[in-house]
């Protein structure tokens, strides 16, 4: 064989997932390889009638201390390591009995599900794979000679190889191999490492990884010149990635990135309590309401700002049903995301070919706590999810008027919006439905007057003389610096105003919404979202 090419005379198979393995074993062995094994792959092969050596048998040593210890061995870390037609690492080989082995097959303990199970401490510690990866990993910089696989999916693939080759692979494979390999190792690390900080309640660890499995190779980028994919990471958390796709197109990653954006909206009310509809264009609700009804939230959700939302992301907090269904695919949509949906409703949304429609099999919880990440150059900034509710939190009049019932319910409202809005957000509310939402401006005051505008031109698309403003309630992301933000929401026709407070300020904003005879209330906790 050419140096290129690599004859795979024995293999060690040592599983977890034992999906396809006796199949692809039987492959093996019909090329002639000879198969090593162990524990309960070495039985799965067995009893289908495979000859499979134990790799006690080559170690001399039996399996001990309840499986921690077994591939931990010269024996078998040379057959991996060993370099071919190297002089001295065949005569080392040769003087120790250690025979070569070309090809790996590990995946490994599984660690991301138990964690995902919610398993106990100890259980989580025994489902961390040890030796495993220390194969994986002398078998990847071995690559040359060796071809190590820690995929079921890529059995096909190695298999075509040896068909072609006549039992060989060749190096392109084995680099490529490699490279998943050192990538599968990194990702398990990390979700162990993460999974650690997380027990110890560290929220900076001195390294901090982060690792995941692509679920879907995208054609591009948020524009067309870059390169994209989306990958699974161990958290279980109900939305795009637990997602079937009843139907549509392939999701793109701004569909992927504006839909996550729209259902951890939709999650902040409770389907218990509430429908609640959320439509979101650009990672921003353009209109968000509760209803009786889906479809009543939906209208009054659309209300807000219908020409945004042509082409938007549509989330739902309970079951898609027909008649919310006939209602939202009257205008261009190009996702709905919701728990689930019933069979007519999936019929409904299945007349529009390019409608995308994601059922994750359940809500986001608002209150759990988690990690986000985003890169800047050079370097990673990790943070907790913002996981404030505003019904957790004390709330302080601290105006001579205090809010009305109504205004406080709508005040509440308006602060769960305001929370996934880009800052700095502005949301005008009026009897649980947004009116006019100002996002991602320099200036708060801006802010206010964007938002304000959107509720007058809402007005006019109804064929309403007033604005949508007047008589409504105003959420601020975070503190007034100055009186004028408020008194733009005044001037607007808001008459109550929920902010987090903490300005140098706060007694001016305050004595201007006495002046204006408005109510306001603070949280004591910001929303700023970037």
């Amino acid at each position: 064989m050419t140096a290129n090419f690599r004859r795979i005379s024995r293999a060690l198979l040592s599983v977890s997932d034992k999906s396809g393995l006796i199949d692809f074993a039987k492959a093996l062995a019909a090329h002639g390889i000879e198969l090593i094994s162990t524990g309960g792959t070495s039985k799965a092969l067995s009893d289908a009638g495979l000859a499979v050596r134990d790799v006690s048998d080559i170690t001399g040593f039996p399996e001990m201390m309840d499986g921690r210890v077994k591939t931990l061995h010269p024996k078998v870390h040379g057959g991996l390591l060993a370099i071919r037609e190297n002089p001295e690492h065949e005569a080392s080989m040769l003087a120790h009995g250690i025979g070569a082995i070309d090809l790996l097959v590990v995946n490994l303990y599984p660690f991301e599900a138990t964690i995902a199970g919610k398993a106990a401490y100890d259980h989580c510690i025994e489902n961390i794979d040890i030796g495993g990866p220390a194969m994986i990993r002398a078998a990847a910089k071995n690559h040359n000679d060796v071809a190590v696989v820690v995929d079921t999916a890529d059995y096909a693939t190695v298999l075509d190889a040896l068909s072609a080759h006549n039992g060989a692979t060749d190096i392109a494979l084995r680099r490529w191999l490699a490279q998943k390999a050192y990538a599968r190792t990194a990702a398990y690390d990390a979700a162990i490492s993460n999974w650690f900080a997380s027990e110890l309640n560290e929220d900076a660890p001195d390294y901090r990884a982060i690792g995941g499995k692509l679920a879907e190779k995208m054609r591009y980028g948020e524009n067309p010149h870059q390169a994209a994919g989306f990958y699974k990471t161990p958290e279980i958390r109900f939305g795009v990635s637990t997602a079937r796709q009843a139907q549509g197109k392939t999701l793109s990653y701004n569909n992927v990135n504006d839909t996550d954006a729209a259902f951890e909206c939709v999650a902040e009310f409770d389907p218990a309590r509430t429908a609640a509809v959320a439509i979101i264009k650009h990672a921003n609700p353009c209109g968000v309401a509760e209803g009786l009804s889906l479809r009543d939230a939906y209208e009054k959700a659309l209300r807000c700002d219908p020409v945004s939302a042509f082409g938007g992301i549509v989330a739902l907090n309970r079951k898609l049903d027909a008649d919310s269904a006939r209602e939202i695919v009257k205008i261009f949509t190009e996702v709905i995301i919701a728990p689930d949906a019933d069979e007519e409703a999936i019929e409904l949304v299945g007349a529009k070919k390019n409608l995308r429609l994601l059922l994750t099999g359940g809500l986001p919880d608002p209150r759990a706590k988690g990690l986000v990440v985003r890169t800047v150059a050079g370097g990673l900034l990790a943070q907790g999810r913002d996981n404030a509710v505003v019904d957790d939190m004390e709330l302080r009049v601290v105006t001579k008027r205090a809010p009305t019932p109504g205004e406080l319910a709508d005040l509440k409202f308006a602060f769960r919006v305001c929370k996934h809005v880009k800052s700095n957000a502005i949301v005008y509310a009026k009897n649980g439905a947004t009116v006019g939402v100002g996002a991602g401006q320099m200036s708060r005051v801006d802010s206010s007057r964007i938002a304000a505008w959107k509720a007058a031109e809402a007005a006019k698309a109804l064929g309403l003389s007033v604005s949508l403003a007047k008589g409504s309630v105003v959420a601020s992301d975070a503190f007034f610096p100055f009186a004028d933000g408020l008194l733009a929401a005044a001037e607007a026709g808001a008459t109550a105003i929920i902010q987090p407070g903490g300005s140098m300020r706060d007694q001016d904003v305050i004595d201007a919404a006495d002046a204006a005879g408005l109510a306001m209330v603070m949280t004591g906790h910001r929303h700023f979202r970037h």
